[in-house]
């Protein structure tokens, strides 16, 4: 006896809002069984993660905060996603353009006008993170390098960077030997919302969110992406320029995930500073895929994996449990999601060995 799985000629449609609800479920199971072994009441620690998350408005808007580089990275993922191209390169493209943006708050504050340094900021941190994008995005459209192998290997070179400029160039010499730049200007400070820390990286993502949205659905760009991730052959049948769009999806993919380097920089930190490599570039892989690449859904799935964290840590400081759970809750419902998926596309036979 075997098992095989066979493709479906057409993926069903009435399990596909019901897969997802389901397999959410079965990894908040896998994670009760996660708080059972390490000595926790699942039911209570549950019961902490909402509290931590949704107890209060500041809980709340802490949530935002963590998922405002989530809607951003998962975008850029999610852009590329679209033309099955594979960008892993977020978190560098995210590195770079946090670099770029805090060299123009640290030395062209004095000859930029007030009301164009955030807008300027802005542009550097997506030029930032296009330039990152397009390396890979070249590699690939001329020379057919895996993107996936180069732009993960970028990530590092982006990192080490990102700690030589802090560690040494642009160390701020005031700093009494911490590691990290000056603070930038007062007039390079993203604006902050309702006394809290959620800024205006968040608009921006929301914004990002809205343009990519449009462009996939009523340009003829986004259909020409579409078409080539749907099908090579019937884009190259239809004289799509395929090596264009490969170099543009990166460029465009690279240039949102610099967008949430710099809402970071000058965000939260308002400064270069160790923290700014801190894995949302990976997770936006995790949240491109939960959201099956639709920028709406990303924008949800952002919001909720960053209540999963802001609630993790709470259930940690209560509860005395390993941080690392919320991130095992985090890969147990990607692999659950994904893993529901297979149902859809997939038919379960059992075959005997006579065949």
């Amino acid at each position: 006896m075997r098992v095989v799985l066979k493709r479906r000629l057409k993926p069903l449609a009435w399990p596909r809002h019901f897969l997802t609800p389901v397999s959410v479920f079965m990894a908040l199971m896998l994670g009760a069984l996660l708080f059972f072994w390490v000595g926790a009441n699942p039911l209570r620690a549950y019961v902490e993660i909402f509290k931590g998350a949704f107890g209060s408005f500041y809980n709340f808007s802490e949530v935002l905060v963590r998922g405002t580089p989530l809607i951003l990275c998962g975008l850029s993922v999610g852009l590329a996603g679209k033309m099955l191209i594979w960008n892993i390169g977020a978190e560098g493209q995210l590195v770079m353009g946090g670099i770029c943006g805090a060299g123009v708050a640290l030395f062209l504050s004095s000859h930029i006008p007030t009301f164009m340094m955030i807008p300027t900021m802005l542009v550097a941190g997506f030029l930032g993170g296009a330039l990152w994008g397009f390396i890979p995005g070249f590699l690939r459209a001329k020379l057919q390098v895996n993107e996936i192998i180069t732009s993960l290997m970028l990530n590092y070179v982006a990192i080490f960077w990102l700690e030589h400029l802090y560690f040494g160039p642009w160390r701020d010499p005031a700093g009494r030997g911490f590691p990290g730049t000056a603070m930038f200007p007062e007039v390079a400070w993203f604006p902050r919302f309702f006394g809290t820390r959620v800024h205006l990286g968040l608009l921006v993502g929301l914004g990002a969110a809205l343009v990519v949205w449009f462009v996939l659905a009523y340009t003829r760009w986004g259909f020409e992406i579409k078409v080539v991730g749907a099908n090579l052959r019937a884009a190259q049948y239809a004289r799509i320029d395929i090596l264009r769009n490969i170099l543009w999806v990166m460029v465009i993919s690279g240039g949102l995930a610099g967008l949430a380097g710099i809402c970071e920089t000058a965000g939260i930190h308002y400064r270069l500073q160790q923290g700014l490599a801190s894995g949302n570039g990976y997770v936006g892989i995790i949240v491109a895929w939960l959201g099956k690449l639709r920028p709406a859904s990303i924008v949800v799935i952002s919001i909720l994996l960053g209540a999963l964290m802001v609630g993790g840590d709470q259930v940690q400081i209560t509860m005395h449990v390993p941080s690392a759970i919320s991130l095992a809750l985090e890969g147990a419902i990607l692999f659950f999601v994904l893993g529901g998926q297979i149902f859809q596309d997939y038919e379960l036979r059992i075959q005997s060995e006579a065949g």
